[in-house]
């Protein structure tokens, strides 16, 4: 009986660890998930930032606004 409860005390120590040790993961993924959505939020304001200067350099190409106005100029 003593051993038994022995056991069980360890099992449940082994638990309760591996539960610390899951929580501690889980916070710090949270923290990388974090950073990694703001990552993509400056990602994509970049990438607008860029689409909108190179509509406007192209905009500022010849023949640009008659290639906008063509119906048969199309991607």
């Amino acid at each position: 009986m003593v051993n038994e409860l022995n056991a069980l005390e360890s099992k449940i120590a082994q638990v309760a660890a591996l539960c610390r040790s899951l929580r501690a993961e889980n916070s710090e993924l949270r923290l990388q998930l974090s950073a990694a959505e703001a990552d993509r939020v400056r990602a994509i304001q970049r990438m607008d930032l860029a689409r909108e200067r190179i509509e406007a350099l192209a905009l500022q190409l010849p023949g640009s606004a008659e290639d906008a106005a063509d119906p048969a100029c199309t991607d």
